[in-house]
């Protein structure tokens, strides 16, 4: 045990370990952040399908050969964010058949774009790191770092200052709607902020994994709590205990960063469940 807390304690004086935890833990927190919502709101798989939008986008950076991808994945996923949501408020388009027509549509493109104008020797290879997640996390610039603290203090704040229209649209939209709300304004918001989420993530657990950053903490914060700002605080409790207990592990094991940060989530879900059940066994 004292071997791998002096291990730990040598990973950490570099700064590009550094990097990493400050990065996975505002990720962590963010994710968590909107995933209560969206996961009441019955859409949670919108991160499924901007996720997929988004390794599209870098799938033409990576043919164009632009260096920033940055510029071609943001504008994207938020255009796709949009388009996400209005397409699902079309009476003939659903909001679950809109997100899967959107999901498999870019991943098929972007699959399609890297395999036949790649330069790259090994494209399985640079595919399955970007589904999965790579450590592309643990070779951050001291500029990326800041563009992510920006990108997480713009997310936080926004879910701050509009909290109670959030709380407001997530249970009842009709009665919020009718009390003033403009729902379709906020719901505009969520959309584009997930956007802004999805993009932060990719580089901690892979375009097909983003969805369990989002979707995990909140569902083990509900199997305790049932109060909207109790499960809240627990899921981002949760999300950023988990992020930090993954990326110690994957840094001291050489595990795949977002698959044991996503298999902590998992393990704390089932404990979560457990203990619900236990709790609901003694209340009889």
């Amino acid at each position: 045990m004292k071997e791998l807390f002096e291990t730990l304690r040598f990973y950490f004086e570099y700064p590009f370990v550094q990097y990493a935890m400050i990065v996975g833990l505002l990720i962590a927190l963010c994710s968590s952040l909107l995933g209560v919502t969206l996961v009441l709101k019955r859409y949670s798989f919108i991160g499924d399908g901007l996720s997929h939008v988004a390794f599209g986008a870098m799938s033409v950076a990576i043919v164009v050969g632009i260096a920033d991808r940055m510029i071609i994945i943001l504008p994207v996923t938020v255009a796709a964010a949009i388009l996400l949501l209005r397409t699902g408020q079309n009476a003939k388009i659903k909001g679950d058949a809109a997100i899967a027509m959107i999901s498999v549509g870019a991943l098929a493109i972007g699959y399609m774009l890297i395999n036949v104008f790649s330069k790259s020797a090994n494209v399985s290879a640079d595919v399955c790191s970007t589904l999965f997640g790579s450590t592309s996390i643990l070779t951050l610039t001291k500029n990326e770092v800041l563009l992510c603290i920006g990108m997480s203090v713009i997310v936080i704040l926004v879910f701050l200052l509009f909290y109670h229209k959030i709380f407001a649209i997530t249970f009842d939209q009709d009665f919020a709607m009718a009390t003033g709300i403009r729902a379709n304004v906020y719901n505009f918001m969520i959309a584009v902020v997930t956007a802004f989420i999805i993009v932060l993530a990719m580089n901690l657990v892979g375009s097909l994994l983003v969805s369990a950053l989002i979707i995990f903490p909140a569902l083990s914060a509900m199997r305790i709590f049932k109060s909207f700002r109790n499960v809240i605080i627990c899921s981002a409790i949760i999300s950023v205990a988990c992020a930090g207990v993954g990326l110690v592990l994957s840094i001291l094991f050489s595990t795949p960063v977002g698959s044991t940060i996503v298999t902590a989530d998992l393990a704390v879900f089932f404990l979560f469940s457990l203990v619900s059940f236990i709790m609901r066994k003694a209340a009889k």
